[in-house]
């Protein structure tokens, strides 16, 4: 299975004939490229022409994060399978209004039914979330009622702030109280690590697109206007309760990240090199972690989830089988 790699040092990267190498401070690590399924890169880092010429040929792509952990940009080598009977069925379903807004739903709808699972494992060993629970379940009930995005957006926001206010009580830990989302920059730990592990998600559905069919331009949730990307984000809301946030629950409860791993800066709070390390092979392990698939009977990966996720959108768009967002089983 190819993997990702993650570069945190500056440094330079660079070709030499048909291999790639780091170097930094006059030490050079080689990359095993036939293994290499993306590069995420939040160091400074130079490259060339060259390199990015063979990344093309050997279909790698580039994420470049910033020191916060937000997502930058990408270099998406030309897109090998790109189809343009399946742009069309993208393009036809965002600009039909309800055939987006039914779309836009099920990501919704997926993404409240882990959420709903996430609260509910929590509450059956015993955290003190019951009231926010129901709230979550009765503006769940509210998602297929929602008349455009919109509404259905705000549906889905209010809902996401009851999530959050479960948090202090799942995670009870004085140096990670969280008093709701804020971003760019993050002002708290927990708000660090939901931002560094959402775009983890949102690069690793990226470059699970650049297997597909689908163009990542145009998405349904996330309007699609002159954002590079947007279907990853919408993908990625399914994902983000139940890998991202059971990651940082997970984290916390085993001491893996302490007050220790962050620090402050002018304007907010980030994720030291080393609670990085420590957050991205722990991803990485959970990326790889397989479940039993209900449907297919045999284990599958969290990355094949996501893969298989995509599938199942572009047999909706197609007309060949309706798409059913993903719902995790504990």
């Amino acid at each position: 299975m190819k993997k990702t790699i993650y570069v945190f040092n500056d440094g330079d990267f660079k070709r030499k004939d048909n291999t790639l190498y780091f170097e930094r401070d006059g030490v050079k690590k080689y990359l095993p490229v036939e293994d290499i399924k993306e590069i995420v890169i939040y160091g400074e880092v130079s490259l060339n022409k060259r390199f990015l010429e063979f990344l093309t040929q050997k279909e790698i792509i580039l994420h470049f994060l910033n020191n916060y952990g937000y997502y930058m940009g990408s270099y998406y080598p030309r897109e090998h399978l790109n189809s343009g009977h399946m742009i069309l069925r993208q393009a036809e379903h965002y600009l039909d209004e309800q055939k987006r807004l039914d779309i836009a739903r099920r990501f919704v709808e997926g993404a409240a039914a882990n959420i709903i699972a996430v609260v509910k494992y929590y509450h059956n060993r015993g955290k003190d979330v019951e009231q926010e629970l129901e709230q979550i379940i009765s503006l769940f009930d509210r998602i297929s009622r929602c008349g455009n995005i919109s509404e259905l957006m705000a549906v889905e926001g209010n809902l996401r702030d009851v999530y959050y206010s479960t948090f202090n009580y799942i995670i009870g830990k004085e140096d990670f109280e969280f008093n709701g989302r804020n971003r760019r920059p993050p002002q708290d730990r927990i708000n660090a690590l939901i931002s560094f592990g959402n775009t983890l998600a949102y690069t690793a559905v990226l470059s699970e697109i650049y297997k597909t069919h689908l163009d990542p331009r145009i998405g349904y949730l996330h309007t699609t206007n002159f954002r590079r990307f947007s279907l990853n984000l919408d993908v990625a809301e399914i994902f983000k309760p139940i890998m991202v946030d059971r990651l940082i629950f997970s984290l916390l409860g085993r001491n893996m990240l302490k007050a220790s791993h962050f620090e402050k800066r002018t304007n907010g709070i980030l994720m030291n090199d080393k609670g990085r390390r420590i957050f991205v092979e722990e991803w990485e392990n959970r990326l790889t972690t397989t479940i039993k698939h209900r449907e297919l009977g045999r284990e599958v990966s969290y990355r094949r989830l996501m893969r298989m996720e995509l599938y199942k959108l572009e047999k909706h768009l197609i007309g060949e089988k309706e798409y059913c967002p993903f719902v995790s089983r504990w």
